[in-house]
């Protein structure tokens, strides 16, 4: 349904800086991920089905770099040119994403989900497992076994990012996702692959990198329109804002919830860099600022080290000879 910047697929974006982006109007147009708060976004379908986004800030597939642009689906370019600059058309906060409500609590002798949701006794949706479950595909994809069977965590469709980082110092390795709701099991298998080898800032990841990894899945949750740019939080909200460039063209950038806070931004930086992100080369003005339409979003993010990984798979006695998971597929039924 969604198509990246370099053909057709399934809508993947990312959502974090790109690497030494600074906020304000002198960031590059790149949207790569640096360091801990980064996840390219890429672009995003425009009255249509999702695109494929880099959840930190850059365009997911090529292209100029990593902006986070978003184009239309079906190809690469722009939306149409020659639309006029105008304020968004609505200003009442609106839900736009209903979520289903079942959820699966994470393993009690791994990490505890980070949510940027309102407190409520909802129960987290994101879970240890979906980021073993992560790994699993990509290290039989990396030795050559049969993909993991069906886990056994929740399979309700939302909109998601799968998140690589690497060494102690946690640089960014790999961030696309998608805004479009997927299911989780088709969604997270999808991603994980397309996140780790076909990230465009990074070459694909090999074997020898995977004891230095570590898995990041967030689930996006609480989409709502707002008429002022401002009326965001940082630390709280993930926005995804859509513009008309310079030349006429319709653009959509996106950055997770974590990635403003991380950074040291405070709003005007992180829209500022958003729409250099975005590929917006032209003076940054309030004026035009206050044209951009905004969508601010929450997410549920569970991260896990690839060592941790490990001894979650060893505690269900999948384990050979040199230390390695058994082929993880068997873990499920």
């Amino acid at each position: 349904m969604a198509a990246g910047c370099c053909g057709v697929k399934k809508q993947k974006l990312s959502s974090s800086p790109p690497s030494g982006s600074g906020g304000g109007g002198g960031a590059s147009s790149s949207s790569h991920c640096s360091g801990e708060s980064q996840c390219r976004a890429g672009e995003l379908g425009l009255g249509g089905a999702g695109t494929r986004l880099n959840g930190l800030g850059g365009l997911a597939g090529g292209g100029s770099g990593s902006g986070c642009t978003l184009s239309p689906p079906q190809g690469c370019g722009g939306g149409g040119g020659g639309i006029s600059l105008s304020p968004p058309p609505s200003c009442g906060v609106g839900t736009l994403l209903s979520l289903p409500a079942a959820a699966t609590s994470p393993s009690p002798s791994l990490p505890s989900a980070a949510s940027s949701s309102s407190p409520s006794s909802r129960k987290m949706v994101v879970s240890a497992e979906m980021c073993c479950f992560c790994f699993d595909v990509l290290y039989c994809h990396l030795y050559g076994y049969q993909q993991p069977r069906t886990p056994r965590f929740t399979n309700e469709p939302y909109p998601l990012f799968v998140t690589w980082k690497i060494g102690r110092d946690k640089r960014l390795r790999g961030c696309i996702g998608t805004f479009s709701a997927m299911n989780l099991h088709s969604g997270l298998r999808e991603y994980t692959l397309t996140s780790a080898l076909k990230d465009s800032r990074f070459p694909p990841m090999t074997r020898d990198e995977l004891p230095r990894l570590f898995c990041s899945v967030s689930l996006l949750t609480n989409f709502e329109d707002v008429c002022d740019y401002l009326d965001w939080e940082v630390g709280v909200h993930g926005i995804r804002i859509e513009f008309i460039n310079e030349k006429g063209s319709k653009r959509t950038a996106t950055y997770l919830p974590e990635v403003a806070k991380e950074q040291g931004w405070d709003h005007i930086q992180t829209i500022d860099s958003l729409l250099r992100k975005g590929g917006y080369k032209a003076p940054i003005t309030n004026e035009f600022r206050k044209t951009i339409k905004l969508t601010r979003y929450r997410s549920e993010k569970m991260t896990l080290s690839y060592a941790e990984y490990l001894a979650h798979r060893q505690h269900h006695h999948f384990q050979n000879g040199i230390g390695h998971p058994l082929p993880p597929y068997n873990h499920y039924s």
